[in-house]
């Protein structure tokens, strides 16, 4: 099963934590790493944090210093930890994984639905 899985979602209030775990088989993380989206309804999906092969961690402006992106070898899963969460955070977070020899084939999962509001 290449295809990722999301979970971790809910409701929270301003200021809240989340956690969000991408269930993905570790040969095709270590090799080719683990990106998170997410998309609001009637906006386009952004990137928000990517996790590369050499354990190298990015992410966009509007989470840097809130998320953490990393591996949790317990669960064999990839994690977006998302501290001090605000309103302009609701979205469905997806989780994007890849695949082949140049690493060139994309899952996306279902998503994992995150509301922010008081």
């Amino acid at each position: 099963q290449l295809r990722p899985v999301e979970s971790g979602g809910g409701l929270v209030q301003p200021g809240e934590s989340l956690r969000l775990s991408c269930t993905v088989p570790r040969v095709t993380s270590n090799k080719c790493g683990v990106d998170w989206y997410r998309q609001d309804s009637g906006k386009e999906r952004e990137w928000v944090s990517s996790l590369s092969a050499d354990g190298t961690t990015k992410y966009a402006d509007s989470v840097k210093g809130r998320f953490t992106i990393g591996r949790d070898k317990v669960r064999d899963t990839v994690y977006l930890q998302l501290n001090s969460l605000k309103p302009e955070d609701t979205a469905t977070y997806l989780c994007k994984t890849y695949s082949g020899g140049y690493c060139d084939f994309t899952y996306w999962g279902q998503g994992t639905q995150v509301n922010v509001s008081s």
